[in-house]
């Protein structure tokens, strides 16, 4: 299992700089809602990725299309990758830091909330021949 672990590792170092990504820090919305969408999309075509979040009826698609966009823009100026080979490899959402708040209660009590900031990265990859 540990060298398993250890080769997907040394796999990811050697892609990780010869792939194109974009990231999303710090946006307004709880990665447990944006993880819902990002299931949809993984290993999508980017257009037809780009296609089921225009039409998926949810707050995440419209910062999901724009980091998207972001990924492929920079696989096309940076990498030359035409964009109808890439496709979405890799695609997460990490929770940023929690904005703490209160809202006032009956009896002088306040309860928290929890306003959850997440980090959304998307890797995309060309289509192997």
């Amino acid at each position: 299992m540990a060298s398993r672990i250890r080769q997907k590792t040394d796999r990811r170092k050697q892609l990780a700089d010869s792939r194109p990504r974009a990231t999303a820090k710090f946006v307004r919305i709880s990665p447990y809602k944006v993880r819902v969408v990002l299931a949809n999309i993984k290993g999508k075509p980017v257009n037809e990725a780009i296609a089921i979040l225009e039409n998926t009826p949810k707050a995440a698609s419209e910062i999901l299309i724009k980091v998207v966009n972001s990924a492929a823009a920079n696989g096309e100026n940076n990498l030359n990758m035409a964009r109808s080979d890439m496709y979405v490899a890799d695609c997460y959402a990490n929770e940023g830091p929690t904005l703490k708040r209160i809202q006032a209660v009956s009896k002088g009590r306040a309860y928290r909330i929890n306003k959850r900031t997440s980090h959304i990265t998307v890797v995309l990859d060309a289509v192997k021949a």
